[in-house]
């Protein structure tokens, strides 16, 4: 879920449009639909004005609404919620938390830690470049430019020991603090790279994370490949839940109706008869 896209549309109904106080206000609907859990897509300090280009038909600038460029680890986005004063996000994203939890929802962050919003090296200055470039991003072998397994102009350098930290030090802070349940790992195998991209699995950040004695009591969801060609899928530590994006591309063209896909599908699948019958059947193979 999109905290700002779910609820600006008129047809949503509600007063506090594009925020987390907008969710509340939609519970009643989204329990009417027997969900239980919310995976939110990123909500870590993101800025919404970094994309240059504009939109070819109106000229409108662009704008980054999903979030999927971090500016800190530690900061609850300002871009979803009204009258801020400074640092009341902290606040009241704890209270979204705790009327969720109190209506039966578990809360999932989606959460990027493979790569930052400071780009490549034509990109801004804004955290961790000025601090130690080398440190906290994988560059080429001339130091000059950034790796980019991420597909988003850097890699963060997440087996370098002082970035290992920084990232466990994240996931507490939000287990500890803002009592969110879970996480979901954007292009994850990323964290299971060395400095050099090689993929080291069970020596890595992920096999830290899923034994560690805070965050590895929440659920540990993994987005199994990465930009730069790595699918690691059942490669992953004990402890890791992992994506499966080849069945899920199968099952959607099956459901559409494309050739070819039975081979690729369980038995079980090909047995049902209604369109609830798939729909729970999928949930539990996922799961």
């Amino acid at each position: 879920m999109n905290i700002r896209l779910y609820t600006m549309n008129p047809n949503s109904k509600v007063i506090s449009k594009g925020t987390f106080k907008g969710i509340v206000e939609k519970l009643d609907y989204l329990k009417s639909l027997g969900v239980n859990a919310i995976e939110l897509m990123p909500i870590f300090e993101f800025n919404p004005n970094s994309i240059i280009r504009t939109n070819p038909i109106t000229g409108e600038r662009l704008k980054d609404v999903w979030g999927y460029n971090p500016l800190s680890f530690f900061a609850v986005t300002g871009n979803y919620s009204d009258g801020l004063k400074i640092g009341e996000q902290v606040f009241l994203f704890k209270d979204f938390v705790k009327t969720l939890h109190k209506e039966g929802f578990e809360i999932i962050l989606d959460v990027v830690y493979n790569h930052t919003g400071e780009g490549n090296e034509l990109g801004p200055t804004l955290s961790f470049r000025g601090l130690d470039n080398p440190i906290y991003y994988i560059l080429s072998k001339n130091k000059r430019y950034y790796e980019n397994y991420s597909g988003c102009g850097n890699t963060f350098n997440c087996n370098h020991t002082v970035v290992k930290n920084l990232i466990i030090d994240s996931l507490r802070y939000w287990v500890t603090e803002m009592h969110v349940d879970g996480f979901r790992f954007d292009l994850a195998s990323i964290l299971g790279r060395d400095t050099n991209g090689n993929w080291i699995g069970d020596l890595s950040l992920l096999k830290d994370i899923a034994e560690d004695p805070i965050i590895s009591g929440s659920k540990l969801i993994a987005e199994g490949w990465d930009a730069a060609g790595g699918y690691f899928l059942g490669s992953f530590p004990e402890g890791w839940a992992e994506w499966n994006g080849k069945f899920r591309d199968a099952v959607r063209k099956f459901i559409r109706g494309d050739n070819g896909l039975v081979g690729k599908l369980p038995v079980e699948l090909l047995e049902v008869k209604t369109y609830m019958e798939t729909s729970l059947l999928l949930q539990v193979l996922i799961l």
